[in-house]
């Protein structure tokens, strides 16, 4: 704020002192040329990179500071396209265009230039006030080529932007010149810093480099360009190690780029303009850092000076964003002819020549050492913002062109032109130059073109490659980014330099990110059933129902489904078994029905043998249940059926043995008993209750969460195991239990009845039935537990057609041998007998 109003001061003393009417110039002086319309220019044609606080409120002259010959250079482009545009016969024909350029050195002279640029032609006064039109003040000229830097641009716009003045800047590429709010009258011929940006990242991310370190400057162009740097990587998962404004100092300096090499950073983009940079290569050369790759912006990407340093070869590998130039026919025609008109003229009247470019009431249009610069020194420059200050004084020329409407011959001058005129026709309209389209968008930018340029260090002098290019439009084309690697010669054995925080983890190994940035990270793998692929590399993902995957794994594999099919060697087996099984039951019964009034039929039960004799065949058929692709039905025919029927069957031997107990002891002991159970008929009211509550628990299994069709992933890997699920494990449980309970309770009863009569003792073959189920069962639990695979389906129809087999031999089949091969031990008066010897033991004891 001091500076401002020290500013402001020194201006109005200035400005009381000279007069405003001093500063009109001759008109032989290459500051200035009178003309139909003016165009007013600045540009640095004398530079300082700070400026010291003067002790006097007066106005800085220019001539005093170093020479710039690139700002030079600029200057006289736009006097040659000045000179090409009155020489044209198709581009305002018959008017003339004239400019009034300032040396741009510091903020003073700018807001010094500007003010001149605002005073009307007649009054030289600049009109303020709530009331003002754009419309009812003509000012000096009708627009403005420059500035060269965004911070100057920033002032000379906010001034110009009141009287809708256009400002076209050739270099200022700061991204906050294209909102329209703040500069409405702002146009530029050079791209904005946001598609350089977009450039630089796609150059990174070509070249996978994603550990980098960001340096730019004190000033507007490089901390905007830094601050959209920052938030494109930070999208695109590049990591800013380290970040910095360059430091004065050489010693600062260099301790950055000892933070720089000892943090690992192979490349750097180094987004800033001036000497700083200048300062950073000369010491990068010190520090013979040579193992870096230096990714320049535009705004030294084609320095003049930094590649004839000695040594620059030690510093890396360099390569840059360029604009996209071209050469201007005719202009070292143009700087010869001007310096021989000059030498003549210095010849005849050296004086006069003297007095035009030393005229004091030029403030800063003044220029001794121009007249000594030879012309290859103003020749020798690239192109890049000489077509750029070219292709602003041409788009001057094209909407003075529309605003006159003129034609091929004449053109029309009968109202006055005023600079929002040209505004609004340099928006709207485009045109051709040198064979490029020149047009701006809405917010007064061009379409981005730019080189990406490398620095050949090999070759003397140092020369600039175009290796790739970078433009952007909104048609269809879109964005086009090529780079020719080829084309680049490497400083690292001819590699393509590795700017990775972390090395890449390999297939199959995650990313676990630790510290701040995400480049930096651990590799940890991915463990069986899971993978990890590009999408996302710090996740393992798991992997879908149907695939799997072995340990650090990139990708899954699909998973074979298997189940126990019919025509399985085992599954052939057992049904043959479960078939004769279910033929041995038909034949008992047979050899039941036939001796049915015999004792033996009738001791063994009577018709519940042929109950029993039921249960076991319909089980022997269900076995066909376990094999095959598993259905609901399959499911709940399995174990819930079997359930119910081997229920029926305890339940029928329990109550066999509980008769003859009850016959033979309960009978003399408990009479009423005996006579309650034989006139109620107990033994199928405990078999129908019994089988009842089995049945009804067995509903309740299926009704809440019976047996069904399930695809189980985590048995074997890389399987589909398609089997029967139990279920609601609480409901099987139960019924298990249950069966359990009845099998225990017939165990009871055989063995209380182990001192029965012979015939009548059944203890033995109930025991061995039961200690047979028992067996099966158990490792038919433990076989569920410790294996699963597809033939766990086959150890459960084993357990079940074990369990029906024990039975089926162990009661019936004992019996049968009797009736038909011991007809003598199966006659009435041999069962009387053994009933005698048995009450004889009994009364002796």
């Amino acid at each position: 704020m001091q500076r401002l109003v020290l500013l402001v001061v020194k201006l109005c003393v200035y400005f009381w002192h000279t007069g405003i009417n001093a500063v009109n110039v001759k008109s032989n002086s290459e500051f200035s040329l009178p003309g139909d319309y003016l165009l007013g220019g600045l540009f640095p044609v004398h530079k300082t990179e700070q400026i010291d606080l003067q002790r006097k409120p007066e106005v800085i002259q220019c001539s005093k500071y170093d020479f710039f010959p690139e700002g030079y250079n600029q200057f006289q482009v736009m006097r040659f396209a000045v000179e090409e545009i009155n020489n044209s016969t198709s581009l305002l024909p018959g008017v003339t265009l004239g400019y009034e350029i300032y040396d741009l050195c510091s903020s003073s002279v700018n807001i010094r230039a500007v003010l001149d640029f605002l005073s009307d032609n007649s009054t030289r006064s600049v009109p303020f006030g709530v009331g003002y039109r754009p419309d009812h003040h003509l000012p000096k000229v009708l627009s403005v080529i420059g500035p060269s830097s965004s911070t100057e641009a920033f002032l000379t716009a906010s001034m110009l932007m009141t009287y809708l003045v256009p400002l076209i800047s050739h270099s200022a590429s700061s991204m906050q010149l294209s909102d329209k709010a703040r500069f409405p009258s702002f146009i530029r011929t050079i791209p904005s810093d946001k598609n350089q940006v977009d450039g630089i990242v796609l150059l990174l991310l070509k070249f996978n480099w994603r550990w980098i370190a960001l340096l730019g400057t004190d000033d507007d162009y490089s901390q905007d360009g830094i601050k959209a740097l920052n938030e494109q990587t930070r999208e695109h998962g590049i990591c800013v190690a380290y970040e910095n404004t360059i430091p004065q100092s050489s010693s600062a300096v260099g301790h950055m780029l000892r933070n720089i090499v000892y943090l690992n950073v192979k490349v750097v983009v180094v987004f800033a303009t001036g000497q700083p940079v200048t300062d950073l290569m000369r010491q990068a050369i010190a520090s013979n850092v040579g193992d870096i790759v230096w990714v320049a912006s535009e705004a030294w990407s084609l320095s003049q000076s930094i590649p004839k340093m000695p040594g620059i070869s030690r510093v890396g590998t360099v390569l840059g964003m360029a604009v996209k130039g071209m050469a201007l026919s005719g202009f070292d025609q143009f700087i010869q002819s001007t310096r021989n008109s000059w030498n003549g003229s210095f010849q005849k009247k050296p004086s006069a020549f003297l007095g035009a470019t030393s005229n004091q009431g030029s403030c800063n249009q003044h220029c001794p050492q121009c007249s000594e610069i030879p012309a290859s020194a103003v020749q020798d420059f690239d192109s890049t913002f000489s077509f750029s200050v070219y292709s602003a004084v041409y788009a001057v020329a094209h909407a003075l062109h529309r605003v006159l409407k003129c034609d091929g011959k004449i053109c029309k001058r009968s109202e006055p032109v005023f600079p929002h005129q040209i505004l609004q026709n340099m928006k709207e309209g485009s045109f051709t130059l040198n064979g490029r389209t020149i047009s701006f968008d809405k917010n007064g930018d061009p379409p981005p073109q730019y080189e990406v340029v490398f620095w050949d260090t090999t070759s003397q002098p140092v020369s600039f490659k175009r290796v790739g290019s970078y433009a952007s439009d909104s048609g269809d084309s879109g964005t086009r980014f090529v780079v020719r690697e080829e084309d680049i010669k490497w400083h690292a054995s001819g590699q393509i330099p590795v700017a990775l925080g972390s090395k890449d983890c390999i297939p199959g190994f995650k990313k676990t990110p630790y510290g701040i940035h995400t480049c930096c990270f651990n590799c940890e793998p991915c463990t069986a059933g899971t993978f990890v692929n590009q999408s996302d590399p710090y996740t393992c993902q798991p992997c879908p129902e149907d695939e799997w995957s072995d340990d650090e794994s990139a990708f899954c594999q699909k998973r074979t489904l298997e189940y126990l099919d019919y025509n399985d060697h085992f599954s052939i087996g057992l049904l043959v078994c479960a078939g004769l099984m279910c033929t041995v039951s038909v034949a008992v019964a047979i050899v039941f029905a036939v001796h049915h009034d015999t004792p033996v039929v009738k001791s063994s039960g009577g018709k519940m043998c042929f109950f029993m004799l039921g249960c076991l065949g319909v089980s022997c058929l269900s076995i066909s249940c376990f094999f095959g692709v598993p259905t609901t039905w399959k499911c709940i025919l399995r174990n819930p059926v079997f359930a119910v029927l081997f229920t029926a069957c305890l339940c029928c031997l329990s109550v066999r043995t509980f008769q003859v107990i009850c016959v033979f002891k309960i009978a003399a002991k408990n009479p009423k008993v005996y006579e309650f159970w034989v006139k109620k008929n107990g033994q199928w009211m405990f078999v129908t209750a019994a089988v009842g509550l089995q049945i009804f628990m067995c509903g309740l299994w299926v009704g809440i969460e019976g047996p069904h069709p399930f695809n189980d992933t985590q048995a074997v890997r890389g399987q589909i195991i398609y089997d029967c699920g139990m279920g609601n494990m609480f409901a099987f449980t139960a019924v298990i239990a249950f069966v359990g309970l009845l099998s225990v309770l017939c165990f009871a009863f055989s063995y209380f009845g182990k001192d029965l009569p012979k015939d009548y003792n059944e203890a033995k073959y109930v025991t061995y039935s039961l200690l047979v189920f028992f067996f099966t069962w158990v490792a038919y639990l433990t076989a569920y537990v410790v294996y699963s695979g597809k033939y766990i389906p086959l150890i459960n129809a084993i357990s079940v057609l074990a369990s029906l087999a024990s039975i089926l031999v162990g009661y019936f089949i004992p019996k049968c041998y009797v009736i038909l091969f011991k007809p003598e031990y199966n006659t009435t008066a041999h069962f009387q007998t053994c009933i005698q010897n048995y009450t004889k033991t009994i009364s002796s004891k």
